[in-house]
Parts: structure tokens; sequence; C-alpha cells
């Protein structure tokens, strides 16, 4: 398993709907409001606004920074594929385990790719220079890292800084945007469909300082009419945002209780964000059990230096949580 949510693939495997498939593979905020928004026939017909200044604007203010100091993609991973395209370092350091489509576009993009094993080899030294990317919190353990000794390190070595922050805003911790002032080498991805509960709506983004972004390629037009009016409403909306935060710190809590009650897991790391990895001499047969029983967790052996032992879970409602908690319980 590369990547999580893959439902469509189970559902046909075991012969149901995808929409039955109770998805614990999935790290996207489990509060869901429901949307009114509608597209006009006139809004349909015409071309957008190719800039796209309105939601910059938005995302500008909640943000905290500049328009000039973005680009938009059609989702992050189209957002990290175009970003290793345009540095011109030939070498690129992944701090693993982390999101796998960082090492698919480095290779596409000819870099010679290199792995710190951020567990155990946090502080070596990457070649004067290069790019470096980091997750932070990461994936799949979900820590946040204090970043200030390796940003200093990263800074004296003139790398070129990718900080994917995806998962940040679920705990409201402290954000590098503040430097992209400052250091003109440094990145943040930024994906809004983790957070705002889109996953379907393809936005992603680049903060950078306004002369690095110049050095990006945007399609035309990537971005269709209703991906740009329902994140434009979705990032102003104080009340989903409150309301995310409060369910989310609920359900974490009553996640992990349910993990640590099964006394099925070995460890549970702390987590910063909406997912827990754990690790189980039995993970195999916890897999394989709630698979037949349609809920999906992500098995984590495709990441760099963990193995079949680890699985995720995302946090989710508490309608999931109960089933989850039925099934393990049986596991015996």
């Amino acid at each position: 398993m590369k990547h999580g949510a893959g439902i469509y693939k189970m559902a046909k495997k075991l012969g149901c709907r995808s929409e039955e498939i109770v998805d614990f593979s999935s790290n996207v905020n489990a509060y869901m409001q429901k949307s009114e928004l509608r597209l006009s026939d006139e809004e349909i017909v015409r071309y957008a606004d190719s800039t796209y200044s309105e939601l910059k604007t938005t995302i500008a203010k909640r943000y905290s920074i500049k328009k000039s100091q973005m680009a938009l993609f059609n989702g992050a991973t189209s957002a990290i594929s175009e970003l290793l395209r345009a540095l011109d370092a030939e070498d690129v350091y992944l701090y693993a385990p982390l999101y796998g489509e960082y090492e698919v576009s480095a290779k596409e993009a000819k870099k010679r790719v290199h792995k710190i094993n951020r567990f155990n080899e946090l502080y070596k030294k990457p070649k004067k220079g290069s790019i470096v990317v980091f997750v932070n919190p990461s994936t799949p353990d979900g820590k946040y890292y204090e970043l200030k000794k390796l940003f200093k390190l990263w800074r004296e070595r003139e790398c070129s800084i990718i900080l994917d922050e995806s998962f940040l805003e679920f705990e409201a911790l402290k954000s590098y945007r503040d430097e992209i002032r400052s250091y003109k080498k440094l990145y943040i991805v930024q994906s809004f469909t983790k957070f705002y509960a889109c996953a379907g709506v393809r936005v992603g983004a680049v903060f950078a300082h306004k002369k690095s972004i110049k050095k990006l390629y945007t399609p035309l037009w990537n971005l269709s009419a209703f991906d740009v009016a329902f994140l434009n409403e979705r990032l102003q909306d104080d009340a989903f945002i409150e309301k995310s935060l409060q369910t989310h710190k609920k359900n974490k809590k009553e996640l992990s209780n349910i993990l640590k009650n099964s006394g099925l897991f070995s460890e549970i790391y702390k987590s910063d964000t909406n997912f827990f990895l754990v690790k189980s001499p039995r993970a195999k047969e916890i897999y394989e059990k709630l698979y037949r029983a349609g809920i999906l967790v992500r098995k984590c052996e495709s990441f760099e230096f963990l193995n079949s032992e680890y699985l995720r879970f995302g946090v989710k409602n508490k309608v999931m949580h109960r089933k989850l908690e039925e099934l393990l319980n049986k596991v015996v």
C-alpha cells in the first residue's frame, strides 16, 4: 500500500459500494460540514479568473502572507512535482519516512535521492547547496519537530528547503511561514484538503519569497471554478475551523483510548496531528481481520525505515470508532 484511501479497489474486491468502506487509512479531517455551494450556469460557461485573485486574497489573510508569496496548484502533489522540477540542485535529501510522492517526483526530475533516517540520524549534514525535504508534523508517525537547530544547519549549508506543513493546523502548531521573508530558498508546501475536509477539491499551494515564486510554473486555469469557489468559502468559515479543532481534540482522545485498551499494540506513537502510528507483531493479522470486515487501515511497510509491523489509523468520528473498537476486541 503506497497511499491511504484505497477504498475503490477494496470495495471492488469485497463486492460492496465504496461508501460502505470504513476508511481509517485516510488522514482527512473527520468533521464534515454540509456545503450548499452551487455554481450558476454562467459560472460554468465562462472562463474563470486565471489569476485566482479572490482565492489568493483569502489564503493570504488566513495564512498571514502576501499574495505574491504563493503559487497555487491542482493539489499538493502537483506542487511537489513542480518544486522538484524547478529547483536546480541535483541532490535531494529526504528526511524519511515521509510522503512517498517526494521520492517519485525527485526521480522524475532526474535528481539524486538520498535518505536521512530522522529517527536516529536527524542532524546528519546534507551536501552543501542541495535540496532538503522535511514533513512537519511528520508522516506516518505524526511527530511535530522543533526545527530551530535543523533550520540553522540547512541555512549554513545553503540548502533549498522544502518544508511540508500540510498537517500543521489540526493542533495549531508553529509554522515557519515567517521565515520566507528572510530566506529565499525556503518553500512551504500547504495542502488544503486535510484540515478543510475536501480531498475531492484539488488545491495545494507553495509559499515562498516572491522572487522564488516566480521560478515556479503553474499551468493556465489549473484550478476548476468549483475548486476555487469551495475553498474560498471554506477558508473564511471560522465556525467550521473552530468546530473542527474541538471535534478533533475529542475524537483523537477517543481513538487513542480505543487503541490502548485493545491491548494489541506494543507501541502507540505520540501524535501531534490527526493520525496514530502503531506497532504490533500481529499487524498483518489485525489488518486482514479489519479488511474482511470492511475497515481499511494504512499498512506502513512502504515507508522507509518501517516494516510490516506498523499500521496507521486516522482519527475519525464516533460511529467509525465504535465499529473499530468492536472488531479490535474480537482479535484474540
